[in-house]
């Protein structure tokens, strides 16, 4: 099967054989793909490395045939995107949470789509960890894992701004003392909802919310971008 003009982000490249190299591409249509990128790395290539950069959108041509696709053309659209800094490994990060919580092949568009309202809102400066969390919760919605956040988990009652949670990602938020810890206030879990970006306090709690989340979809595995991340925010 051939595909042209497909919109396409690089999530992830290394070198295949002498002068190939294997991508993973989060595509508009079919999810997220394995492409070979033939001779690219060829001193001489007709379309070269630099064009399949992660964090730049494209529009790609693509042969099917098994698991991997071939790439045939790929071609820039848009403004390109500069993430350095922070946001350089905020974009990282995505990329490395769409490898590992998506398979390939499964057509989610409601995933490209948050993929590409969040590239240009790490690039435009905006609150790294606010754009985080509303990522996070947008690919766990685009992959069937939604969290439940607006109302208790045992009771199904609405929850309550001022009221304590813990949050288990089999069944959601369940009201708690103060002092346990991981708890976070109903308050941080409706402005995740309502996409109101809450305070300082209330963005920390939902970091370790996600991660226990994440790591709960991963099987108790660890993503090699906190690391990153947390070594990063130490050096300040």
């Amino acid at each position: 099967m051939r595909i042209e003009q497909q919109p396409a982000y690089v999530l992830h490249s290394r070198p295949y054989r002498e002068t190939s190299l294997l991508l993973e591409c989060l595509t508009r249509d079919h999810g997220r793909v394995g492409v070979v990128a033939r001779g690219v790395r060829r001193e001489r290539a007709r379309l070269q490395r630099a064009q399949l950069e992660p964090f730049q959108p494209l529009a790609v041509d693509l042969l099917f045939r098994g698991e991997l696709a071939t790439l045939l053309a790929a071609e820039g659209f848009g403004a390109p995107l500069r993430l350095t800094g922070d946001a350089g490994l905020a974009g990282l990060y995505l990329n490395e949470l769409v490898v590992r919580l998506t398979g390939r092949q499964d057509p989610q568009p409601q995933l490209y789509e948050a993929y590409a309202l969040a590239l240009p809102r790490l690039a435009a400066g905006e609150p790294l960890a606010w754009s985080l969390r509303r990522f996070e919760r947008d690919l766990l919605e685009a992959i069937g894992y939604g969290l439940q956040l607006e109302f208790e988990a045992e009771t199904g009652e609405p929850v309550e701004s001022s009221q304590l949670y813990l949050y288990t990602a089999e069944l959601g938020p369940s009201p708690c003392r103060p002092g346990m810890a991981h708890a976070l206030r109903g308050s941080d879990l409706l402005a995740l909802a309502e996409d109101r970006i809450p305070d300082a306090a209330g963005l920390s709690a939902l970091r370790v919310m996600m991660r226990d989340v994440i790591r709960f979809h991963l099987g108790g595995g660890e993503l090699r971008a906190w690391q990153v991340l947390g070594a990063a925010m130490s050096r300040r």
